[in-house]
């Protein structure tokens, strides 16, 4: 609304200077590195997997907030979504060296491997956000109960400094779990895109522009 309104040659101003940084980045720094040409299409899915977890990471450091992505469930269903958008977007290379992998000998071992290493990588993306997005708030739950575990008034100062301590490392926690959640993604999904024809061709370019690497 701000570009359509002022311009796209304008200074950005309030929740816009804020904002845009973040989506540039997504789109520059983790979707075009890590997916490639074909980066664009994932843009609108990897923005909303960040901000949704942001968010909520930031909600859930208010005391009388939710802690939603400390719910295994929710972290469940954005693994399961990754999961499902890297499988039905992957290209015929990705299941041949899922399906077919090689050398064929060892067929029969690389093949189980092959199909559980789908669902172990989106297993993994929803684990470490539930298991980091958990222990934050389980530490700070832990140091305000000591006040009533030693029922002495003397132990809540350094209960209370501890747990302010914790919730500031929570505030980075928050982002840097969003950003993880977000470039694993971009991974997973840049692996089961990519054209391996054009960057075998790209790496022969390299070689005969540079002989003597």
């Amino acid at each position: 609304r701000a570009y359509s309104k002022h311009g796209i040659y304008t200074a950005t101003r309030g929740s816009q200077s804020f904002l845009e940084p973040l989506v540039v980045f997504v789109r520059d720094d983790i979707a075009k590195t890590n997916i490639g040409p074909k980066s664009e299409r994932f843009v609108p899915y990897l923005l909303t997997v960040f901000f949704l977890i942001l968010i909520n990471n930031i909600f859930g450091l208010i005391p009388i907030g939710a802690n939603v992505t400390g719910n295994i469930a929710f972290t469940l269903v954005l693994a399961f979504i990754t999961l499902v958008v890297t499988n039905i977007n992957g290209n015929s290379h990705y299941w041949k060296h899922i399906l077919l992998p090689k050398p064929l000998y060892l067929w029969p071992i690389l093949m189980p491997i092959e199909l559980v290493g789908i669902f172990t990588k989106p297993f993994a993306l929803m684990i470490r956000l539930f298991a980091n997005m958990s222990a934050g708030h389980i530490i700070v739950i832990s140091l305000v109960g000591l006040v009533f575990v030693f029922e002495s008034l003397w132990v809540s100062p350094i209960s209370v400094a501890f747990a302010l301590f914790i919730d500031l490392l929570e505030c980075l926690v928050a982002l840097l779990q969003a950003y993880i959640f977000t470039l694993l993604t971009a991974l997973f999904i840049g692996s089961a895109t990519a054209d391996h024809h054009a960057a075998a061709h790209k790496d022969q370019d390299d070689q005969l522009l540079n002989p003597s690497h």
